[in-house]
């Protein structure tokens, strides 16, 4: 009998995704700790998936993932915090899976705008507050792609 610990890993990445989503909605902010965790969880689901090579390709779309958040926050487009938790969630997923990561957080954040967006009208809230956006909660979006693409795979 052989024991994996995939089923936990894959619990780790639901519970970072939830709790992500949760301190976004709630604070508009994703706590760096929980950046870092995720980010080490999904390197370690590497190993376990395939040691080094597989370990190589997981880093390699985290960085790629956070140079591409880093550039979008510097415009403006994202916050810090949405950036990093992206890279982490990246982490999770090899560099042949990050296409599919990059569609499913850009559909489930179309989702999101509209949600979002129809809710704050529907409450009679303005989008903008004291001349800056109300702030869409992304981390919500990342949580959502990267459990579809963990799903998927």
């Amino acid at each position: 009998m052989t024991l994996t610990l995939t089923p936990l890993f894959e619990a780790i990445l639901i519970l970072a995704g939830l709790t992500a989503s949760g301190t976004d909605i709630w604070w508009r902010r994703i706590p760096n700790s929980l950046c870092a965790a995720t980010f080490a969880f999904g390197l370690a689901y590497a190993w376990h998936l395939g040691g080094l090579s597989e370990l190589g390709s997981h880093l390699l779309h985290a960085l790629i993932a956070l140079v591409i958040g880093m550039g979008l926050f510097a415009l403006g487009g994202i916050g810090g915090g949405d950036a990093k938790f992206y890279a982490a969630v990246a982490a999770w997923f090899g560099l042949k899976l990050g296409m599919l990561l990059f569609a499913t957080v850009s559909l489930s954040g179309l989702v999101l705008l509209v949600i979002w967006f129809t809710a704050r009208r529907l409450a009679g809230k303005p989008f903008r507050q004291n001349g800056k956006s109300a702030g869409l909660p992304y981390g919500v979006a990342i949580a959502a792609g990267g459990l579809i693409v963990l799903l998927w795979q």
